[in-house]
């Protein structure tokens, strides 16, 4: 297995773990730290095996951090629909 599956995985785990235990923010603060280090990675697994193996990390990582996904969704639309 490649370092940047390695990584992605370890990643996923990491959120997945946190996202058990409760957070008085909500894990908004755990959630820009694992963004800031997922994006990297993503452009990581990116370069090492394509955009079909990035894409699937991308939905998963959405999956699993999808207020934030949600939000920024919703504040692009409210941008674009003025």
């Amino acid at each position: 297995m490649s370092l940047s599956i390695t990584l992605a995985l370890l990643w996923m785990l990491a959120a997945n773990i946190r996202a058990m235990f409760p957070s008085k923010d909500y894990l908004w603060r755990f959630a820009y730290g694992m963004i800031a280090i997922g994006v990297p990675i993503l452009i990581y697994l990116w370069w090492e095996h394509g955009i079909w193996l990035a894409l699937v990390f991308f939905f998963a990582g959405a999956w699993m951090m999808r207020w934030p996904v949600l939000y920024t969704w919703r504040w692009i639309k409210a941008r674009i629909g003025r």
